[in-house]
């Protein structure tokens, strides 16, 4: 075990001082559409909230492909990297912002569609009139979010997640800023009510956008990536190679996203108090998610260089240590769960003992999802690494649209196990990617060739 840790000891240490930042700038970005919830419903109320939320909901749906899709930028720069080959990291950048202004406008007219078809979600006219222009300016804003995202691959792919971080959490602030002088309409600015909110999140993105290029394109760290000669090279096959190897796994984060919304409406179908119920206990899995989002991109970038050094002991090695380090991260999470539910509950609802009770045992199911959970992820982080995302975007179909939510059905309805049901699905599909996953790693890395660094490991 000693000889075990001296082994791993340095690759856990550089693989979770590069995972916090990231998991702060990921938080950070969430973290917006919780403050827009905050400033709404607190200074507007009830309705415009749920006008809001909804929004803010089925936008990012939407936007988790291009999200997803963009993620694979990182992998594919710390690969660059690894050779030290700096025209290609410039030509990944280059090819990173088109590919995200192509994702921006294609998901923005999707949004929009879906704004113009709000009514089909089955609200009353006031929410869905609320929604529907809510809407239509956060599907605007995913062209900055995704202009940002890019040029923050580049970032994170040299190791250097701290630019975004700081980036992230500025314009939180600034979010929150712009959220109360835009509802309330402070000195010189309209009082634009909920559409404010939206504007604010608008605004603080286009922030994130342009900070970040000009920071890239301005300090002495990266400018060894921009020598004038190297804009001569055409990135046409970047692009189609971004979009080749993203797209999958644009959807495999698709998937999972629609998984939890679909089982949130499964929720509603049961009441208002399991829907409830449901609420409380899957935003407390989602905060331990996103840690363990931020350790996944981190194996990426890890298992990525190692790759691009043809060292397969240092890619099993990088792998190996993000699925020990989110093990051990989300197994502490899920103590947590199964051993302070009440008083987690209780920091949410204190007024309905029904709700508190229902939400107290899904915390506890909670508890025992937490490893796959963080498993799966980060198995589709370092799948990712390698260049490997067709294969990972069809287990995780299967083991969540073909496992995962028909057993949430047929246990929540069929058997009358309610809520309670639903999570025990979602728990069978969580598990089942989080078997799987890890298990194709590790068959590729057998066959992984150690003289090989132009070709893909896998076939």
């Amino acid at each position: 075990m000693k000889q075990w840790y001296q082994i791993y000891k340095p690759e856990l240490a550089d693989t979770v001082r590069l995972s916090i930042p990231i998991v702060i700038a990921q938080l950070g970005v969430v973290l917006m559409g919780v403050t827009d919830n905050l400033f709404v419903g607190r200074l507007l109320g009830a309705i415009p909230l749920a006008g809001a939320g909804l929004s803010v909901s089925l936008t990012f749906l939407v936007s988790s492909i291009g999200v997803g899709g963009l993620s694979v930028i990182a992998a594919l720069v710390s690969q660059a990297n690894g050779r030290g080959d700096t025209a290609e990291i410039n030509r990944l950048f280059r090819a990173g912002l088109r590919v995200a202004l192509l994702l921006g406008l294609v998901l923005g007219l999707i949004g929009t569609a879906f704004a113009y078809h709000f009514e089909v979600f089955g609200q009353t006219p006031q929410v869905t009139e609320i929604g529907r222009n809510f809407m239509l300016i956060l599907s605007l804003s995913n062209i900055p979010l995704f202009l940002f995202i890019a040029a923050r691959q580049l970032c994170d792919g040299l190791a250097q997640p701290r630019v975004a971080m700081s980036i992230t959490l500025s314009a939180l602030v600034l979010n929150a800023v712009f959220n109360y002088v835009l509802i309330k309409g402070v000195g010189p600015f309209p009082a634009w009510g909920v559409y404010g909110s939206a504007v604010a999140t608008l605004l603080s993105r286009v922030f994130m956008a342009v900070a970040i290029i000009l920071y890239i394109r301005r300090a002495d760290l990266f400018q060894r990536y921009f020598q004038p000669a190297f804009g001569a090279f055409r990135v046409g096959d970047y692009v189609r190679k971004i979009l080749r190897l993203g797209l999958p796994g644009g959807f495999t984060y698709f998937f999972e996203a629609a998984t939890f919304s679909l089982a949130a409406m499964m929720a509603g179908w049961l009441g208002a108090d399991q829907l409830a119920a449901h609420q409380i206990a899957i935003n407390m899995a989602s905060t331990t998610y996103m840690m363990a989002t931020g350790i996944s991109s981190a194996g990426a970038i890890r298992v990525g260089s190692a790759l691009g050094r043809s060292s397969q002991t240092a890619v099993r090695r990088a792998g190996v240590a993000a699925l020990w380090l989110v093990t051990g991260f989300m197994g502490f999470t899920a103590l947590i769960f199964l051993t302070a539910n009440d008083w987690l509950v209780s920091l949410y609802i204190r007024d309905n003992a029904d709700v508190a009770a229902v939400a107290a045992s899904l915390v506890i199911m909670g508890g025992f999802f937490q490893l796959s959970d963080g498993v799966q992820v980060v198995g589709v982080g370092i799948l990712r690494g390698i260049s490997d995302v067709n294969v990972p975007t069809i287990i995780t179909l299967f083991a969540y649209w073909i496992v995962g939510l028909p057993l949430s059905y047929v246990l929540g309805f069929w058997l009358n196990l309610n809520a309670a049901g639903i999570w025990v699905g979602l728990l069978a599909g969580l598990t089942m990617a989080a078997v799987l996953l890890p298990l194709r790693f590790f068959r590729l890395i057998r066959r992984m060739k150690v003289e090989t660094t132009e070709k893909p490991l896998y076939n």
